[in-house]
């Protein structure tokens, strides 16, 4: 039942001020007609040399600032945030996790349920854990020993499933504020695909995260036959095949019972990514995660084309002119989500030392038209370059409508 909201926010905020009981707390989405300073903001508490401090995160369309606010201004800094005119509260504690959503009338609708989460609180010495080392499928896909502890030479791999699973965490929240994802059920569970999975590494995690809290059915497609058996038993031999399964085929003529809620396209290569974008565009995923891997469409024609003065300095250098096609395919890729609906951050979700692969693009689906100043760059980055990226040509009738009302 509706509320009255500001002693729903009173709660908000004791809640909030609780240091031994807080894990966290997240603020997100828009009040009818308003628009808050941030688009998203997190608060936990950390350990610091100097004692407990409450750590507030805020992120605007492309980056996060991060604060750690002493114990005296803590109060302060809630009340800032809570006067923020927010659309959606998830607090999480060691006892329950409470969600409030801002109706249209300006009132609350607050929903409690016990507690999910296990995370720890320290920072800089020890890192929350949101995959532990001893997941059964970390062993089965070959980053930990029998006993789970991680590899020596698996470190990289079990870093880049933590924070592709902590992404997913973020991107979800941010999908499930917009209401273009639905809530799943035992009837009508999420249904995921991940296309290109490869050897399905964060396949295999993001189901083992999900699952746990969610209810879920995920199919893995790859071109090779070799994948799909590999990843087939170890799903049976985890006990997963019921909701988990593999199949072989192409990206861009693979077949799909019921139209999928999240795609993921995980390092799957150069246009094979955009063919998974134009798939998850034209099923009308609410949520989408990819992770290009190499990029060689744009550096074609950049090779072949006249670079846009001054930067022929930097295209008539091969290696320059690789890293600078890198960035404009990502860039163009995210510009046409951004004209077909959704919003979409580009985040470098592993540091570079540990993999070269690093960049992840999460689009929520949000059916908002494109921005003047988005179709104008949009149009003037190809012209000046001469470029026409591979996911414009498989999507060109729906983004010339965009483009050419």
């Amino acid at each position: 039942m509706p509320e009255a909201l500001a002693p729903a926010l009173d709660r908000i905020k004791s809640l909030v001020l609780d240091d031994e009981r807080l894990v966290r707390a997240v603020a997100a989405g828009r009040r009818k007609g308003e628009q808050p300073s941030w688009r998203r903001a997190e608060l936990r508490y950390v350990e610091l040399k100097s004692g407990r401090h409450l750590q507030l995160t805020t992120y605007d369309q492309t980056q996060a600032f991060a604060t750690n606010v002493a114990t005296g201004d803590q109060e302060q800094a809630v009340d800032a945030l809570l006067s923020e005119p927010f659309g959606n509260w998830h607090v999480e504690t060691t006892e329950q996790t409470v969600q409030l959503r801002v109706t249209k009338k300006g009132e609350a609708q607050v929903h409690t349920a016990a507690a999910q989460s296990t995370a720890t609180r320290e920072h800089d010495r020890q890192k929350d854990r949101v995959i532990q080392p001893t997941e059964p499928f970390l062993h089965a896909i070959g980053i930990t020993d029998a006993q789970g502890r991680v590899k020596p030479t698996r470190q990289d791999k079990y870093r880049q499933v933590e924070e592709f699973v902590r992404n997913l965490d973020q991107a979800l929240e941010d999908a499930r504020a917009t209401g273009q994802l639905r809530t799943p059920s035992d009837d009508e569970p999420w249904r995921v695909v991940d296309l290109g999975c490869g050897n399905a590494y964060l396949t295999f995690a993001a189901y083992s995260h999900l699952s746990k809290r969610y209810p879920i059915e995920l199919i893995g497609i790859d071109v090779k036959e070799q994948a799909r058996e590999r990843n087939t038993k170890l799903a049976a031999d985890l006990g997963w095949s019921g909701a988990m399964r593999f199949e072989q085929g192409e990206i861009a003529t693979a077949e799909l019972d019921e139209r999928p809620d999240i795609v993921l396209a995980l390092h799957a290569c150069d246009t094979a990514t955009d063919d998974a974008l134009a798939r998850a565009v034209r099923w009308q995923a609410a949520l989408v995660l990819a992770a290009p891997c190499c990029h060689h469409d744009l550096q074609r024609q950049l090779k072949q084309g006249e670079p846009p003065a001054p930067y022929a300095l930097v295209a008539r250098n091969p290696i320059l002119r690789e890293r600078l096609a890198d960035m404009l395919t990502d860039a163009l890729r995210a510009a046409v989500l951004r004209l077909l609906g959704y919003r979409v951050d580009v985040v470098e979700f592993v540091d570079s030392a540990h993999t070269p692969r690093n960049l992840l693009l999460r689009a929520v689906r949000t059916n908002a038209d494109p921005a003047p100043e988005t179709v104008r760059d949009y149009g003037e980055l190809t012209a000046a370059w001469g470029v026409r990226p591979a996911l414009a040509r498989l999507l060109e009738p729906e983004l010339g409508k965009v483009l050419r009302p």
